[in-house]
């Protein structure tokens, strides 16, 4: 049985990863901080050693965007040396390593999806955290998969879907609607994850909801399934000042491994009902 080492396995992601691999008849070890921090290096490559996975799926990561701006080091320790550190021990114990990263590797000033070989320019520190871990796994590994994944809502987290939700009651909701993105479902994403180790593929790959959104847009659909009347209002990027800037146009080629964003959306909506 192929074992599976999953790091931030209690995150939104990493809840809702650990059980669809174990569905998929894969023996898992989920870890967060208190039993591997990425950071130390010889504690991780001592718990690594210990457990012998073939295959280490590393989803913990820093993703506070907006903080990231003002701590910076603390995002480089874990996006960047924790992933450094993941990457050179895979790569000692020949172990294949699958890397969470973002859309926000980069700028936005395209206007057409970006490819995988399109190149990263990061406008924020997140982005930028995020893109070290990518050129660290590239520089020390040789089995690896980079799966770059954007606007992810799940069950288990805070997201994008359920503050739409919350402030669905307010007279009248500003959401901006000049970034255009692919919101993607935590499911999904772990489907797609399991599909490219299933095919023992390696390389960069983007693992987002197919088709394109604003987040206005984003917030129209969930209200249209959620059967609710909000008074929705399109505003622009700078009637939100944030301390990171966002990409205007974050859009991925996906090849289609994922499905309609609206689908999946409408499948996760189902779920909500059922579980909240």
């Amino acid at each position: 049985m192929t074992k599976i080492l999953v790091t931030g396995s209690n995150g939104m992601l990493g809840r809702d990863l650990c059980p669809i691999l174990e569905k998929e008849n894969y023996e898992i070890i989920k870890t967060d901080i208190d039993s591997l921090d990425i950071t130390d290096f010889s504690s991780s490559c001592e718990f690594i050693k210990k457990h012998k996975p073939d295959i280490i799926i590393h989803c913990a990561a820093y993703t506070n965007v907006d903080k990231a701006e003002e701590d910076i080091i603390t995002a480089r320790n874990i996006n960047f040396k924790g992933t450094e550190n993941l990457a050179k021990i895979c790569a000692n114990l020949d172990i294949k390593l699958v890397y969470i990263s973002t859309d926000y590797v980069f700028d936005g000033n395209k206007t057409s999806p970006y490819q995988t070989d399109d190149t990263p320019n990061p406008i924020n520190n997140y982005g930028l955290t995020k893109l070290e871990g990518e050129n660290a796994i590239k520089k020390h590994c040789k089995d690896y998969i980079i799966a770059r994944t954007s606007w992810l809502y799940g069950i288990y987290g805070n997201n994008f879907v359920e503050t739409m939700i919350k402030l669905s009651n307010k007279e009248e909701l500003k959401v901006v609607n000049d970034q255009t993105g692919c919101p993607t479902w935590t499911v999904e994403l772990s489907k797609g994850i399991i599909k490219l180790i299933k095919s023992n593929s390696k390389g960069i790959f983007h693992l987002c909801g197919s088709g394109t959104t604003s987040w206005y847009g984003f917030a129209k659909e969930i209200f249209k399934q959620a059967n609710l009347n909000v008074n929705l209002i399109p505003c622009t990027t700078d009637d939100f000042k944030r301390p990171a800037k966002r990409p205007k146009y974050s859009a991925m080629n996906n090849n289609n491994i994922l499905r309609d964003w609206k689908l999946a959306l409408s499948d996760y909506m189902k779920l909500r009902q059922e579980t909240k």
